[in-house]
C-alpha cells in the first residue's frame, strides 16, 4: 500500500474518531470543555497525519493550532450567546490561516484573495472532501482481494458513498413519520429511540472532518476540491448502481408507509402511534420538503459522475427513473400533510407559499426526468430558472392574500386578528363577504377596516392593489360603521 493510500485510510479512521468523540462530547450539552477537547484532539489527529504523510509545515499549517485551541478553550470561558459566536468566527479564521495554501508567499505576506480563497476552499471540502477521498484516495482495491476485488471494492465505494444519504434521508423520514420511526425502532429493538441523533452527529462530524483534514494536508492546490487544476470526479457506474439502489430501497420502504397509513389509514393510524390522524399528517411536512431538496443534487451527481459502459449507464438511469417517481410519491405525501392541515386550521401565507414550493418541486423533478435522463443536461438550469418564475407569476395572478381571505372567512373560528392583517390584496374579497359575516367575526373585522389609516399617496407610489383597497374602504365607509355596531 502507498504512502497516499495509508494516509487516505487514516484520515478516515480520523474523521470516524472524531465524529464519535463529537457525539460523547456535544450531544446534548451546551459548549464549554468539550469545545476545547474536541479542538486538542482536531489539531492531534492532523498533527498525526502531517508526521505520516511527512507533509511539510509550510503556509498556515504551522500557525492554526494555536488560535484553533484558544479559542476552543475561551468557549468554556464566556456564555455570551454573541460572545460565543464570535469565537467560533475565530476558529473559522484560524481554519482560514491553515487553508493559506494558493501561494508559496509566507502567511505574514498573505493577501485578502489568499485567505478567502483558503477559507471557500475548505468549507467547500467539509462538504465533498470526503466523498472525493473515498472515492479516488482509499485503497479499495485491497478490499475483498481474492474475491473479485475491483467489483467488491466498487460495491464497497458505493456502500460507502451511500451510507451517509441513507441516514441523512433516514433521520428526515424518521423525523417526519412516527409510524415510520417506529418501523425503524422496532426493527432493532436493542437501539434507543434516540439512536438517529447519536447516528447523525457521529456521521456528520465525521464526513466533515474528514474531508477538512484531506485539505488541510494537501501540499498542492491541485490537489484540492475548487482548484480549476483539479480533474473533474468520476465514479464508477458499479458505485452510483449500489449507492442508488440502496436510496432506492430506503424511499420505497418509506413510500409504502405512506400508502397504507397517509393515504387513507385513519384507524390504523390513531391505534398504531397514539396521535389523532390530523395531528399525525401535519407532523413532518418541512422534513419531506428537505428530502425532496436534498435529492436534486445527488441525482444529477449521480448523473454527471457516473462513468461506465452504456448498459450500466442505462442501469444508473433506471434507478434515477425509479427515485424520481418515489420522491414524487413522497411529495404528494408532504401535499396531502400540508392539505389536512390547512383544513383543519385553515390557510395562513406561509402554508400558500410553501405548497407552491412543493408543487414547484413536482415539477422541476419531471423537468429532470426530461432533461438529464435523455442526455440534455445543459437544460437543466435554465428550465429550473424558467420554472421558478412561472411559479412566480402564478402566484401573482392567484393573489394568496385573497384567496386566504377567501378560505378563512367562512370558516366557525376565524382569526379576526389575522384577517385583518393581511394585506390590500385581501379587502376587496372580505368587504364582499362581511356583511354575511356571523355578528361576531363582522364587528371587529369592520372596526378593523375602520381604524385603517389612508396617507395621501405619491403617483411615484402608485400600485394597483392599495388604490383600489383605500377606494372601496373609503366608498364603504358608512357601511363600514353600521356593522361595527
Amino acid at each position: 500500500m502507498q504512502l497516499k493510500e495509508r494516509v487516505a485510510l487514516a484520515v478516515c479512521v480520523a474523521g470516524l474518531v472524531l465524529g464519535a468523540l463529537a457525539d460523547l462530547l456535544f450531544h446534548g450539552l451546551p459548549l464549554g470543555v468539550n469545545a476545547a477537547l474536541w479542538a486538542f484532539a482536531f489539531v492531534v489527529a492532523l498533527a498525526a497525519l502531517i508526521r505520516l504523510g511527512k507533509v511539510p509545515l509550510h503556509q498556515g499549517r504551522r500557525w492554526m493550532a494555536a488560535p484553533l485551541v484558544l479559542f476552543a478553550v475561551l468557549l468554556m470561558w464566556r456564555t455570551s450567546p454573541l460572545l460565543q459566536a464570535v469565537n467560533l468566527l475565530a476558529i473559522c479564521g484560524a481554519v482560514a490561516v491553515g487553508a493559506l495554501r494558493r501561494t508559496d508567499r509566507r502567511v505574514a505576506h498573505a493577501q485578502v484573495d489568499d485567505y478567502v480563497a483558503g477559507a471557500v476552499t475548505a468549507g467547500a471540502a467539509t462538504i465533498v472532501g470526503a466523498a472525493e477521498l473515498m472515492q479516488s484516495e482509499v485503497p479499495w482495491r485491497d478490499v475483498g482481494r481474492g474475491f473479485r476485488a475491483p467489483r467488491v471494492g466498487g460495491v464497497a465505494r458505493g456502500l460507502a458513498l451511500g451510507l451517509p444519504f441513507l441516514l441523512l434521508f433516514g433521520v428526515l423520514f424518521a423525523a417526519a413519520d412516527a409510524v415510520f420511526e417506529n418501523l425503524l425502532v422496532s426493527a432493532v429493538p436493542s437501539v434507543p429511540g434516540e439512536w438517529w441523533l447519536d447516528v447523525l452527529v457521529v456521521v456528520g462530524v465525521a464526513w466533515t472532518s474528514s474531508g477538512l483534514l484531506r485539505d488541510l494536508l494537501a501540499n498542492r492546490e491541485d490537489e484540492r476540491v475548487l482548484s480549476p487544476r483539479a480533474k473533474s470526479p468520476r465514479i464508477g457506474a458499479t458505485e452510483v448502481t449500489v449507492a442508488l439502489g440502496a436510496v432506492n430501497l430506503l424511499f420505497l420502504a418509506f413510500v409504502l408507509v405512506q400508502l397504507r397509513f397517509l393515504f387513507g389509514g385513519r384507524e390504523l393510524v390513531e391505534q398504531r402511534v397514539g396521535l389523532t390522524y390530523a395531528d399525525y399528517a401535519r407532523h413532518g411536512f418541512f422534513e419531506l420538503v428537505v428530502v425532496a431538496v436534498l435529492v436534486l443534487p445527488l441525482i444529477l451527481g449521480a448523473d454527471a459522475g457516473a462513468n461506465g459502459t452504456r448498459r450500466q449507464l442505462r442501469l444508473v438511469r433506471g434507478l434515477t427513473v425509479s427515485l424520481i417517481a418515489l420522491v414524487v410519491v413522497v411529495i404528494a405525501s408532504a401535499l396531502q400533510r400540508l392539505w389536512l392541515y390547512q383544513q383543519q386550521f385553515g390557510l395562513t401565507e406561509l402554508r400558500v407559499y410553501a405548497t407552491g414550493v412543493v408543487i414547484w418541486l413536482a415539477v422541476v423533478f419531471i423537468w429532470l426526468a426530461v432533461t438529464v435522463l435523455r442526455g440534455r443536461r445543459h437544460l437543466v438550469a435554465t428550465g429550473f430558472v424558467a420554472l421558478g418564475f412561472s411559479a412566480t407569476l402564478c402566484l401573482n395572478v392567484l393573489d394568496p392574500d385573497a384567496l386566504i381571505a377567501r378560505t378563512n372567512v367562512t370558516r366557525p373560528q376565524a382569526d379576526v386578528s389575522y384577517l385583518a392583517s393581511l394585506s390590500d390584496d385581501a379587502v376587496p374579497a372580505l368587504l364582499a363577504r362581511l356583511p354575511q359575516l356571523d355578528p361576531s367575526l363582522r364587528r371587529p373585522l369592520a372596526r378593523a377596516f375602520l381604524e385603517r389609516t389612508t396617507a395621501h399617496e405619491s403617483w411615484l407610489s402608485w400600485n394597483r392593489s392599495r388604490s383600489r383597497a383605500t377606494s372601496l374602504l373609503a366608498a364603504h365607509r358608512d357601511e363600514l360603521r353600521a356593522l361595527s355596531r
